[in-house]
């Protein structure tokens, strides 16, 4: 299920927060509920109270690799504040708060943009096992990154592209089902997993619709899933995801977009000479069973087309 996952996985220098430890031994006799070592078998379920909150650092990497040299690095680091807010007997209200934007890049705009969300609460809405159903407080951030948009325009409107570039960009901003579906990736890698039960080395295979970040119908989307371990000693299990879009279905959204950009009209080749895109993502989380809360999580995607990758990688770790 990918090298790279493992590689940060396997290291658990994540498990020595010491008061999260501490929780986990006060809770660790309800963990058989989730955790069933006869049948090796794991549910993920959340089980939290109004006011828990964790504090997680999140990293997101991006980078390009062509003939083996690796270019165009970015890299951001910022800090959430996870809060449950309200919890009846089906459902979970939680804050989602950004914090602390660090950026690593050269480029002005992108600078910009990643620090957009920064001091923006998200109020999600999950079922009573943990699995995201929807986001409530959309209006209030679409308004708020139209507003964002709005000042940046007067800044980098001069910049090639922009209009495109931005049009794009706030797709996942657009309407509600676009925010939940493309605007909280950091939410949806972190609740994966919940509301799902699996059993050891047994692999879980389907198909489900990915948002098409160029606005047009969702992707196809082949998904395999599979726990990994299951630690009793810790309470915790690992579970993993890969996932592959319909080749056709990418490469012909983005000939499409790209046949919108004005510098490169009549330039493109024949859509029959346009080179095939691949997009292929890796996720793995490590989860707590007696409370239910992701500890680590790194998700890999790669875009590949014609000998270059792009790579996107995030990584959410308990403070």
């Amino acid at each position: 299920m990918g090298v790279v996952v493992k590689r940060f996985l396997d290291n658990n220098t994540f498990m020595n927060k010491t008061i999260f430890l501490l929780l986990m031994l006060v809770l660790s006799f309800t963990a058989n509920a989730q955790i069933n070592m006869a049948d090796s078998t794991v549910q993920v379920i959340g089980y939290w109270s109004i006011d828990d909150t964790q504090s997680y650092q999140v990293s997101l990497e991006k980078y390009k690799i062509k003939d083996g040299d690796t270019s165009a690095r970015n890299f951001i680091k910022y800090e959430v504040d996870i809060t449950i807010k309200d919890s009846t007997a089906d459902s979970y209200l939680i804050e989602w708060f950004y914090k602390n934007y660090e950026i690593e890049t050269d480029n002005e705009l992108l600078q910009k943009l990643s620090k957009i969300s920064e001091d923006l609460p998200v109020i999600i809405k999950t079922d009573e096992f943990g699995a995201i159903q929807e986001v409530i407080n959309w209006e209030e951030v679409g308004s708020y990154m139209e507003k964002a948009m709005g000042l940046i325009q007067v800044e980098f409107g001069h910049f090639p592209n922009f209009d495109q570039t931005m049009a794009q960009f706030m797709e996942a901003y657009k309407s509600k089902a676009a925010i939940e579906g493309n605007a909280i990736k950091d939410a949806l890698q972190f609740y994966t997993y919940h509301g799902g039960a699996y059993t050891l080395n047994e692999e879980i295979n389907g198909q489900m619709q990915l948002m098409n970040n160029f606005g047009g119908a969702p992707f196809d989307t082949e998904v395999a899933v599979v726990l990994d371990e299951i630690d009793e000693e810790s309470g915790s299990s690992i579970i993993r995801m890969f996932q592959e879009v319909n080749s056709e279905q990418l490469t012909n959204a983005t000939y499409d977009f790209l046949e919108t950009l004005t510098g490169l009209k009549g330039k493109l080749p024949a859509r029959e000479n346009f080179p095939a895109l691949t997009n292929k993502t890796w996720t793995a989380s490590r989860i707590h069973a007696a409370t239910g809360w992701t500890t680590y999580s790194i998700e890999t995607k790669e875009v590949h087309a014609e000998g270059t990758t792009n790579v996107e990688e995030r990584i959410i770790q308990i403070k």
